[in-house]
């Protein structure tokens, strides 16, 4: 709609049009009644760690590969993975030579993109594709249609931009925070982080024998207790305290793949953290 003054200008109707955008009033009004859309409701995002399972070569890759072609037979999936030690290895190189943190976030890229071609080409043989990143998020819901999974980097594209960390300089948004945007950009069905832990535990279990297993929590617990490690990206909480769409994830453990199709199926099988009621 436009109006037209008496100058014979015209004008967009917009209850925006004539407010900052800076006002928090303002800003609230934009949480309408209009439902927001999801564009992939039925899909299911799962990241699979790279430290955890694909550094470790085809004894752990392997098996995972095998629970996901089962998946793909009546599953639509988006597969996220990261850099695993080749990025903590380039982290540090790059934190000795004083890099910024956008710079690091900018070079992660490509050990990402790397383990995404080659869980790409072990799982091509059911179709499966690996997107690179410069098109993935325009093209995702072609190529979703098209075959009954895509891979990507997980990386999300901050780069140069990437928001300075509370702590040193390692970039917050990795691969695990890039697939839970993801799914809630796209309004995904389920979100799964596949670690070689089973999950959430009140210190870090592979130092600690007597380490207490967490099996679900809320994102404000999560953030009261105030853990010292955590199995995923320490801004995950953050975003599914705003997140729309995605209300929780759930963390398995990949050295039991088929915990994987487990929670893909909607079983508690690890530790699962949601957002506030």
């Amino acid at each position: 709609m436009t109006t037209t003054t008496t100058d014979k200008r015209h004008h967009l109707d917009s209850f925006l049009m004539r407010e900052s955008l800076l006002d928090k009033q303002v800003m609230a009004s934009t949480d309408t009644d209009t439902p927001v859309v999801r564009m992939l409701p039925g899909v299911h995002v799962i990241k699979i760690g790279s430290s955890s399972i694909m550094d470790h070569g085809k004894a752990l890759t392997y098996p995972v590969v095998d629970v996901l072609a089962e998946l793909l037979e009546t599953e639509r999936l988006i597969l996220g993975v990261g850099g695993g030690m080749r990025s903590k290895h380039v982290f540090s190189i790059g934190c000795d030579l004083g890099l910024p943190t956008g710079a690091l976030a900018q070079i992660s890229v490509t050990d990402a993109l790397g383990n995404a071609h080659m869980l790409g080409t072990l799982l091509a043989p059911y179709g499966v594709v690996a997107i690179p990143p410069e098109i993935f998020g325009h093209l995702l819901p072609l190529f979703i249609r098209s075959a009954p999974g895509t891979i990507f980097n997980g990386v999300p594209p901050y780069s140069l931009w990437e928001h300075p960390p509370g702590i040193g300089r390692i970039p917050p948004h990795r691969t695990d925070a890039g697939c839970l945007i993801l799914a809630e950009c796209f309004g995904c069905k389920t979100v799964t982080l596949v670690k070689d832990v089973d999950g959430l535990y009140d210190k870090d279990p592979k130092v600690h024998a007597d380490a207490e297993f967490i099996p679900e929590i809320t994102v404000s617990e999560l953030q009261e207790r105030n853990l010292d490690t955590l199995p995923f990206d320490e801004v995950l909480p953050d975003i599914l305290r705003t997140a729309k769409l995605v209300k929780s994830f759930q963390v398995v453990n990949g050295l039991k793949p088929e915990l994987i199709r487990a929670a893909v199926n909607g079983e508690h099988v690890g530790t699962i953290v949601s957002a506030d009621d």
